[in-house]
């Protein structure tokens, strides 16, 4: 496995990031600890969670997700061997299904204070390792939106006192370092601008999307982590498993995501299943799987600090964390270019 220190932080994280998000809906407890043991047993030391997971969000199973891996740290014994992140939910009528967490999420120091509480509760830990705030206060585009309209009537809470919150945390001891997630350029360029003008405690880390059928993080992001060192925390590589073609030819596998859960649409467009289509005949010519060719594709960008991947069965697990050592040639390369110019960013 390979590790890469995570922005101008001291944690050396692995080059693939166990996400979570499934464990305590599509996936039991006996299941989320036998995916922790091989992925631990693999190198794999980032385990990313969100005190909302699982999705999609729901009052009966908020928090289930972190109870999982706080079982499987008491359980284990093996605290110092996991480099452990979480976040707190954004502004909860940014998201559709969100509003059970406090009655109503914000990002000021209440509810930060609140929910870092709640999931050093959960996780059964005196510190986060990387805390992230999950989705911006203001109006902006996040989880796939398109064109920008500019309304700072709904900003809300100021990046300013967010960051003022999470560096009281700091102090504390209570989290180690801060991340942000689903953000934009000028999010990022805030966050910067105050921590060295305010003195409080810099960004490490981005979780944004990044897979091959959504590549915008290169343009503007890309620049701006690898100039300021803060590194991508990579998620949905594989677009919610349409990048493995089990949706090809119009399939939908049972007990699938896709076919659980209607909301997630943002990688089955027409156009992303055409390129996901004309990807799969890359790999097929270059003898390798869809799933690893595009595993394989994010962890090699020098912007991406952990490629965050996410299994419900073993299998995939298995084949998702084989991926880091996956070595794509030059016409490889050039090849899944030559799909992306055809297909430039057919998912937002």
């Amino acid at each position: 496995m390979h590790y890469k220190k995570l922005g101008n932080s001291s944690l050396d994280v692995s080059i693939i990031g166990l996400g979570t998000m499934t464990w305590g809906e599509q996936n039991s407890q006996q299941e989320a600890f036998e995916q922790m043991d091989y992925a631990l047993s693999q190198g794999v030391n980032l385990f990313d969670a969100a005190e909302m997971y699982p999705v999609p969000p729901r009052p009966e199973t908020a928090g289930r997700t972190e109870s999982y891996i706080g079982n499987w740290l008491a359980d284990r014994d093996c605290r110092a061997d996991i480099v452990l992140a979480t976040k707190v939910v954004g502004r909860s009528d940014n998201l559709s299904g969100a509003g059970h967490i406090r009655g109503g999420s914000r990002l000021n120091r209440d509810h930060i204070r609140r929910a870092v509480e709640g999931s050093l509760e959960r996780l059964r830990t005196d510190t986060i390792d990387l805390y992230q705030v999950h989705w911006p206060e203001r109006d902006t585009n996040f989880f796939g939106q398109r064109g920008y309209r500019h309304n700072p009537d709904g900003d809300g809470i100021a990046i300013a006192d967010t960051l003022e919150a999470l560096g009281e945390l700091v102090d504390e001891g209570v989290i180690a370092q801060i991340g942000i997630s689903n953000e934009t350029s000028w999010g990022l360029m805030e966050y910067l601008r105050l921590s060295e003008q305010r003195d409080l405690p810099r960004v490490v880390s981005v979780q944004n999307a990044y897979s091959l059928l959504t590549r915008q993080y290169e343009v503007g992001m890309a620049e701006m982590g690898l100039r300021e060192s803060v590194g991508l925390l990579a998620y949905s590589p594989l677009a919610f498993g349409v990048l493995s073609g089990k949706y090809l030819n119009d399939q939908l596998p049972d007990n699938s995501r896709l076919a659980l859960f209607k909301r997630f649409s943002r990688y089955t467009g027409q156009l992303s299943i055409s390129a996901t289509g004309a990807y799969a005949e890359v790999a097929a010519r270059h003898n390798i799987t869809l799933t690893q060719m595009a595993l394989a594709f994010v962890c090699q960008q020098p912007f991406v600090g952990s490629c965050l991947i996410g299994a419900t069965s073993m299998a995939q697990l298995v084949e998702n964390i084989a991926s880091h050592s996956c070595e794509l040639t030059p016409e490889l390369i050039a090849d899944i270019e030559d799909v992306a110019a055809l297909h430039p960013d057919p998912a937002a």
